[in-house]
């Protein structure tokens, strides 16, 4: 904050203003882990507005959601990627038998790794965990 970078500045001000109005919202304080939901809710929240300014052809705007993205990233822990969410997805699908319908297999993996992982990449590891196995 110190050395005046006015983006990362507006970025957390804009994260701080939206745990604000959940706390306002549900009138307690707010658990470190609804902290984070917040904060992944911003990211997610960036990523749509991304594809949306890609889309749209404004790379300028989606150069600044990319920014700012980045900068909430920080501050939420590592999420699991390739290989590990490969093996965490095929674990949690597992005890579903050797070949389960999608939308249960979904449901078993979203439970076990919802804070570990996007939901878009838990949904494609299972797609192609139960394409396989079809």
């Amino acid at each position: 904050m110190k050395d005046r970078d006015a983006e990362r500045l507006a970025t957390l001000r804009m994260a701080i203003s939206a745990m604000t109005y959940r706390r306002i919202e549900r009138n307690e304080q707010l658990s470190e882990q609804e902290q984070l939901d917040v904060m992944r809710k911003q990211v997610k929240q960036r990523d749509d507005a991304i594809e949306e300014f890609t889309k749209g052809r404004r790379e300028d705007l989606a150069a600044k959601e990319r920014r700012e993205r980045e900068i909430l990233a920080t501050y939420l822990p590592a999420e699991l990627s390739g290989d590990a969410l490969r093996q965490a997805v095929a674990a949690a699908i597992a005890p579903l038998g050797p070949s389960p319908q999608f939308g249960a297999a979904m449901k078993a993996a979203m439970t076990a790794l919802k804070d570990q992982a996007s939901g878009k990449a838990i949904q494609e590891t299972v797609r192609t965990l139960t394409a396989s196995k079809t």
